[in-house]
């Protein structure tokens, strides 16, 4: 398999009139091309980010429950599951994993999602305050299927990652990881579709619900 796919690139290079040692001179290049990108005109932030972030989120159809202190999102994921008799377990990932779920009457498990979990508990890259945007980056410890699979969302969101727009965010994500992970999802309230009739329908290839914690403090 190998051989083969490195044949299939040699004739597409050769096609190209590529010269195979000139490879990592064009490589630096579009790296350092990628690493300072030209940013054309775009709308300048108005107000306070966090607010305007939970406006545009609202406008998706996300909820929003604003804490002080991470330690308070057990007792707010328990009210909210509550509140929508949404039952009592969820799944997380692990960097949530130390929170005092017990302590709020839940049964959450950090691992990864799977088709049979109802409740996925996730945290964020950043959020997106032009857009009401989540941006997630997948990883062995921010599985992509805890934000995907279960009908209801939870995302956990300290205000300080809330940046301007969607250029700040890959700013950002170049800042602090260098490179792309394998995949970056971004959810914009729950999944929808308009595909019958033009009639918007929520939870079509995603969660039916999406409720945010937007947390002011450590």
């Amino acid at each position: 398999m190998s051989e083969a796919r490195d044949d299939i690139l040699g004739r597409v290079r050769g096609a190209l009139g590529r010269d195979p040692a000139t490879v990592a001179a064009r490589r630096q290049a579009l790296t350092a091309s990628l690493a300072s990108p030209n940013c054309g005109p775009r709308p300048q932030p108005v107000g306070d980010l966090v607010q305007r972030f939970a406006e545009r989120s609202r406008s998706m159809s996300s909820t929003i429950d604003t804490l002080a202190t991470t330690n308070e999102v057990p007792a707010a994921v328990a009210r909210y599951l509550a509140d929508g008799a949404l039952g009592s377990t969820a799944v997380c990932w692990p960097s949530l994993a130390a929170l005092d779920w017990a302590g709020a009457g839940l049964e959450v498990a950090a691992r990864a999602a799977t088709g049979q979990d109802l409740v996925g508990i996730t945290g964020v890259f950043c959020a997106i305050a032009e857009t009401g945007t989540l941006m997630l980056l997948s990883g062995p410890e921010t599985a992509a299927t805890t934000s995907l699979l279960p009908e209801t969302h939870i995302a956990v969101v300290p205000a300080a990652r809330v940046v301007a727009d969607m250029e700040a965010a890959f700013a950002l994500l170049r800042a602090e990881h260098g490179s792309l992970p394998r995949a970056v999802n971004f959810v914009s309230g729950p999944s929808r579709t308009g595909d019958i009739e033009q009639t918007i329908v929520l939870g079509a290839h995603g969660p039916y619900r999406v409720h945010l914690l937007i947390v002011s403090g450590d």
